[in-house]
């Protein structure tokens, strides 16, 4: 597993409000992704999205098989 760091500013803004963010991992890039797609997309639009997202990853165990 590789070590970096993320240096970026996330403005979102939508007619309700808006949100600013600063991630400086990978992890929380990702939830940040997945707040704005679960604002975006609604809860399950953004859980099917996700799991096709996966599905360019197969397992290990998948691997081994």
């Amino acid at each position: 597993m590789s070590t970096f760091s993320i240096e970026a500013t996330i403005n979102a803004k939508w007619s309700e409000g808006h949100s600013s963010y600063s991630p400086g991992s990978a992890e929380e890039l990702a939830l940040i992704c997945i707040d704005l797609l679960v604002k975006e997309l609604g809860t399950e639009v953004a859980r099917d999205f996700i799991q096709q997202a996966f599905e360019r990853y197969p397992s290990i165990v998948d691997a081994v098989d």
